[in-house]
């Protein structure tokens, strides 16, 4: 699937019936992000040695075309990495590696991003290696980490924004229940060129309710 939010590149300096709840836990996410597994991936904690398979994944471009360039060496998305759990620790920031089963390394992201000082309000994106387009792993794997971003982190807006060009991410946040709430027009620049951005979000209220119409997920949170 096509990233449809910002994907922000750094350096480093230094689930159901009306009476049931998600099954998202975790001890404290500050800590250490919860390993969620799907029906056929599992979405955990960055590693350094996803590196190596994200440079291969999301550096194409056909995936990178919608999204903030990305690091372009393996030493770059390893800063990343540690930038990433740098900011999970202070409470600003969730990235979650997809890794589809049979494999050890990631092939994408989902992440999360505090847009206050409380998270009450959260921005969220997700990028994935063109290969593993069309296979059910962002639907899945963006339930989850809705799932995870209102029950864990207590957000109460979740925002996504995507290029309108980008009609396959579009289309990934509209199926999942995301409401298309405006166009913000030339907010987004790739190479030299100004996209228009459709605005999407998720209420926690709404999340909740939408779940409560689903069949239980078959996904196991550790």
């Amino acid at each position: 699937m096509i990233a449809t939010a910002r994907t922000k590149q750094v350096r480093v300096t230094d689930m159901t019936s009306a009476n049931q709840q998600t099954a998202v836990e975790t001890t404290n996410w500050k800590t250490a992000l919860p390993v969620m597994a799907g029906t056929t991936f599992t979405l955990r904690e960055l590693r350094t040695e996803d590196a190596p398979s994200l440079l291969a994944m999301l550096t194409t471009e056909e995936v990178s075309r919608f999204i903030s360039p990305p690091p372009t060496t393996v030493e770059g998305f390893e800063r990343f990495i540690i930038w990433a759990q740098n900011e999970r620790q202070a409470g600003n920031y969730a990235c979650f590696a997809v890794v589809p089963q049979g494999m050890t390394t990631a092939v994408g992201i989902f992440q999360v991003r505090s847009l206050d000082s409380g998270f009450a309000t959260a921005e969220w994106g997700f990028v994935l290696g063109s290969q593993f387009w069309g296979t059910g792993i962002f639907a899945e794997g963006a339930r989850l980490v809705v799932d995870f971003a209102v029950d864990v982190i207590k957000v109460h807006r979740l925002e996504a924004r995507a290029a309108v060009a980008n009609g396959r991410g579009n289309g990934a946040l509209r199926k999942i229940g995301a409401v298309q709430e405006g166009v913000l027009r030339r907010s987004f620049i790739r190479n030299g060129v100004h996209h228009d951005q459709v605005l999407w979000g998720i209420v926690a209220e709404d999340w909740r309710l939408q779940r409560l119409s689903q069949a239980p997920t078959t996904a196991t949170i550790n």
